[in-house]
């Protein structure tokens, strides 16, 4: 004899989308966009099929696709055309990102844009800012790092940026940033912070895409050792402590424990989907070994009912049009 509950009968299709516990929408979007300041047509990224680099002249066009599709934020990631060991066109007022941002605000006012603010696309060594000798040997030194974290945002800023992005995680980032906008005048600008960042073998396209590949050593000083979940929730609490307005958890797909365990501070929470989760959906659906699109849209789906508010994401702009199909 059955039980009196019958878990099907909540399953009959009629019933499922009134029944939907998570759902998945444009707004919870961001695209990540490349701008390349030594081309001027888009470049297309070979690790990360789909993908391009955008010229600066470009990237206005871009967008206005993204925000035809119903995307309504970016996140940008520049590419200079110069490079030295202390990342001083990370700041430049006519650097690639500052050009970009003033373009696309120039062009479509209501769209978010968030800046990546970092070192590693700008230093000829790339690693994520000022390098010295540690006890350790030749390594990112954190203090010194602070102060230039600091001019990178607050030239964003200035440059019309709704958002900046510290992605650097140096101890202290949030509040040297926070301070810095604040005694400029932008206390407007909120800063997404990369609050919870892994050491993570899934970077490497980005690196293809960003020219960020580093010189020496690795990034494991800074970045979190993908075994520890407990400092990484500590590492995103410190920065909440600091004045994060939103916090970041990155990867995202396989660290939705760490996700879930970040939304208990109460501050909106971003997640990335990084370019090697991008990258093996796209490898094994042209392959044929999986449906790329219900795969990207049920991995996107698993990052929201982990607590996302925010999905960083290259399928952003197919999503939105993945999900104007399903109406």
């Amino acid at each position: 004899m059955f039980p009196q509950r019958r878990m099907r009968r909540i399953r009959r299709r009629i019933i499922q989308p009134l029944l939907r516990e998570t759902e998945l929408r444009k707004t919870d979007l961001v695209m990540p966009v490349f701008v390349d300041e030594s081309i001027s047509t888009p470049l297309p990224i070979p690790s990360m099929p789909g993908q391009f680099r955008h010229p600066v002249d470009g990237v206005a066009d871009y967008c206005q696709r993204l925000w035809d599709a119903g995307i309504r934020a970016v996140i940008l990631f520049g590419v200079p055309a110069k490079k030295d060991s202390e990342a001083t066109e990370a700041y430049a007022a006519d650097g690639v990102v500052q050009r970009a941002v003033r373009i696309i605000k120039e062009r479509l006012g209501q769209m978010a844009v968030a800046t990546d603010v970092c070192a590693c696309e700008y230093t000829d060594h790339g690693h994520c800012g000022i390098v010295g000798e540690t006890a350790d040997g030749p390594d990112l030194q954190n203090d010194p790092s602070l102060a230039l974290m600091a001019r990178i945002a607050v030239s964003h800023a200035e440059s019309g940026a709704d958002i900046v992005a510290p992605s650097c995680m140096l101890d202290g980032m949030v509040q040297a940033i926070r301070g810095a906008l604040d005694a400029a005048g932008y206390q407007d600008v909120l800063v997404m912070s990369y609050s919870s960042k892994f050491a993570s073998a899934l970077y490497g396209p980005f690196r293809d895409a960003a020219d960020s590949g580093f010189s020496f050593g690795d990034r494991t000083t800074y970045q979190i050792n993908p075994g520890n979940a407990r400092e990484a929730v500590m590492e995103s609490e410190l920065d909440a402590a600091e004045g994060a307005d939103i916090l970041m958890v990155k990867p995202a797909g396989i660290y939705l424990d760490v996700l879930a365990s970040v939304t208990e501070f109460g501050l909106p929470v971003a997640a990335y989907q990084v370019s090697g989760e991008y990258a093996m959906i796209k490898a094994a659906g042209e392959r044929g070994w999986l449906d790329e699109r219900a795969v990207a849209l049920e991995s996107l789906i698993a990052i929201k009912r982990a607590g996302a508010d925010l999905i960083i994401t290259y399928f952003a702009e197919d999503a939105a049009r993945w999900l104007d199909e399903e109406q």
